[in-house]
């Protein structure tokens, strides 16, 4: 991204063009880790889970790029201007998402699954709430008549609905059985 703003590849406008490269790769990223469990129960294919975490925490790494650039080259840590921009919906719903992805990434690293206990995985949970948010984050974003923000939240829907237990669970009997 760099070589690209060097470059002059970001698009007449490189904060925007920035901003949603960071945006996007941080929705990809989470969507992946939302999707690893699913390949997992439905397929069998069980390296996936070893790549889950790592996924959300390298979200959260382009989650907090997108911030910075919203924040400081966007409007220069102005926040006279940045408050008033905050309480539109596309800011505050991303800006909700981004909060809550704070303690996922936070409690992802050891010590915390153990000493949260049964508590890790229901704080974890939120990444169900998360992605449906950055789903329409990326929606209020970008302009009317675009399709593809709206092709992530369907497949975020999807990948929701397949961990439906008894979506789950005829799936993974489906596919065990046509091999």
């Amino acid at each position: 991204m760099l070589v690209d703003a060097w470059r002059g590849g970001l698009t007449a406008d490189p904060i925007r063009g920035a901003l949603l490269r960071t945006g996007k790769l941080g929705l990809e990223l989470l969507v992946l880790s939302l999707a690893c469990s699913p390949l997992n129960n439905i397929f069998g294919f069980s390296p996936a889970l070893r790549v889950r975490r790592a996924l959300g925490d390298y979200s959260f790494l382009y989650v907090c790029l997108h911030f910075a650039i919203f924040v400081g080259l966007d409007y220069g840590f102005d926040f006279m201007y940045l408050l008033p921009e905050l309480i539109h919906p596309y800011a505050l719903v991303g800006l909700i998402a981004g909060l809550l992805l704070i303690p996922l990434a936070i409690t992802s690293f050891e010590p915390w699954p153990k000493r949260l206990g049964k508590n890790w995985k229901r704080l974890h949970s939120l990444v169900y709430v998360i992605n449906i948010l950055a789903g329409l984050h990326f929606i209020l974003v970008v302009k009317q008549g675009v399709t593809g923000p709206y092709l992530w939240l369907i497949l975020i829907v999807f990948l929701l609905v397949l961990r439906l237990p008894p979506i789950r669970r005829f799936l993974g009997r489906f596919f065990s059985r046509s091999e």
